[in-house]
């Protein structure tokens, strides 16, 4: 009956009951560059969040030579005020100095592993990197709860491409669908 809500400039997280109260912001999040449509983006619980208590977020951060869309996972803790553990599994590089189209959901599949959708970057440098299998912007990409690629994605072992690649030539994927289900 709550939610667990990103808000996206401020770089929090926070739990909304169903009477619109909100908990002071979660801490322990690795730090979120939110200028731009960078910030604290997609979040999911762990399938097994009853037992584990694990959440992983996406979020635009900061790196040397720019930003780019992470992918970090951790422990809310039991008195849900920090989250424990913190640990990025996940960068989609290039880093590039733009501050548009991360992309940024992430959603769990039927078998247990993550889809982690990352934008384009919405400049003419970056737009012919949506349709590169080398790069990680412009994709949906399909990795473990570790941030490893899954067996049996379709790009794997092919030569140039990236082995964690689902799919390829994408804008900004912000609104990903999955019914849990049926897997599809």
């Amino acid at each position: 009956g709550r939610l667990i809500v990103t808000e996206k400039e401020a770089g929090t997280l926070r739990i909304v009951k169903q009477n619109g109260e909100l908990s002071k912001p979660i801490t322990g999040l690795p730090a979120v560059n939110s200028k731009g449509q960078g910030g604290l983006l997609g979040i999911t619980l762990d399938p097994n969040f009853e037992q584990n208590r694990m959440i992983y977020w996406a979020f635009s951060e900061e790196v040397s030579g720019g930003t780019h869309t992470s992918v970090a996972k951790g422990k809310l803790s039991a008195d849900e005020s920090k989250i424990e553990g913190a640990t990025i599994i996940y960068r989609a590089t290039p880093a590039y100095r733009g501050n548009l189209h991360y992309g940024g959901r992430v959603i769990f599949d039927k078998d247990g592993n993550l889809f982690v959708s990352t934008g384009e970057r919405s400049d003419l440098a970056t737009r012919p990197q949506a349709q590169s299998l080398n790069s990680g912007l412009g994709k949906i990409m399909r990795i473990t709860t570790d941030g490893k690629p899954v067996a049996g994605n379709p790009f794997m072992g092919q030569a140039g491409a990236r082995p964690e690649l689902y799919s390829y030539g994408h804008r900004n994927v912000q609104g990903l669908t999955f019914n849990p289900v049926n897997g599809e």
